[in-house]
């Protein structure tokens, strides 16, 4: 519930065929994308209620459950007034919590194959940059994950907090990974230019920004001569959206708990990023999977051509 993948589908063919997603230009950004991708959100949106009508039933009441229940509140741990000290004890326990579920794992398991592809295509050690990479957790993990796995990969790990620089390099330089962490406003995307890279990755931070925000750094992404941007985020479901807070709740961080809440309503729907990607680099260069409790995002830059997964033509519709 929440994906609303046959609305969502079919309000983005519908999008499509009026001809209201921005024209994409490759190795180029198109002028006001930001914008125009914020009101291309607010399109869809208006269009799926009307696809949820036409089909009524169950379509509406989840229209109706997804339209209540989602909120621009932001969270906690993005408050410019939380002190130092507490930021460090949400991103811990987010660390913490990530290690004990295997998330990290699970991550390097949906990155490696790309990373994998890229380094025999290029036939040398594969850069990743980490855009709002916190204290430093996934790449880290990264970086540990793959010394095992014989993967030739170096990772840049970047954040705005200048105290997670401190303690990501710290950490790299004890655990002796390949890791490297710089100061870096992810919402500004003009400063990644001075980064090499062949994967831009966004983890467990794509429902911190706007989908316009989120459109830049993908077209950045390209501009600049990556490869590939690659997003990974909670799934929107009822159900993860009740137990995160709940698994959040066991670390006893109040603010953990209530950003868990919050995280879990904020999170993108399957066609939402796919509207995402499609605005940010045209069509046919990225794909969107649901792999509970995650929604994953790959979008190509290097001629690699994926069709998106569009669910409402290809699967059963849901009720």
């Amino acid at each position: 519930m929440l994906q609303q993948r046959t609305a969502g589908y079919k309000a983005l063919d519908r999008l499509r065929k009026n001809g209201e997603f921005p024209p994409s230009r490759v190795g180029a950004i198109e002028p006001d994308l930001e914008r125009k991708t914020n009101i291309l959100m607010k399109r869809f949106f208006a269009e799926r209620l009307s696809v949820s009508e036409q089909l009524g039933g169950g379509f509406c009441i989840e229209e109706l459950i997804d339209r209540t229940l989602r909120t621009d509140e932001p969270e906690i741990m993005d408050s410019p007034t939380l002190a130092e000290r507490e930021k460090f004890e949400l991103v811990n326990a987010l660390d913490r919590q990530n290690n004990v579920m295997g998330i990290y794992r699970l991550y390097a398991s949906m990155i490696f194959p790309l990373a994998r592809e890229l380094a025999e295509k290029k036939n040398r050690t594969i850069k990743l940059v980490e855009l709002a990479a916190g204290a430093g957790g996934l790449s880290l993990a990264l970086a540990s994950e793959a010394a095992k796995e014989g993967l030739p990969l170096s990772v840049t790990g970047t954040d705005i907090v200048p105290a997670y620089i401190e303690h990501g390099n710290n950490e790299a330089r004890r655990r002796q990974l390949p890791v490297t962490f710089r100061l870096l406003d992810a919402s500004d995307m003009d400063e990644a230019v001075q980064i090499d890279y062949d994967i831009m990755l966004l983890s467990q931070s794509l429902h911190h920004f706007t989908p316009g925000q989120l459109a830049v750094m993908i077209a950045s992404a390209g501009k600049q001569g990556a490869s590939a941007f690659i997003g990974i985020d909670g799934c929107r479901d009822l159900l993860l959206g009740i137990g995160m807070p709940l698994i959040a709740a066991l670390q006893g961080i109040p603010a953990f708990a209530m950003d868990g809440l919050t995280s879990a309503r904020k999170f993108y729907s399957e066609a939402e990023l796919s509207l995402i990607a499609e605005a940010a680099a045209g069509p046919g260069c990225h794909r969107i999977e649901h792999l509970w409790p995650v929604s994953f995002m790959c979008v190509r830059f290097d001629g690699e051509t994926v069709s998106h997964k569009n669910i409402a033509n290809n699967q059963p519709e849901e009720s």
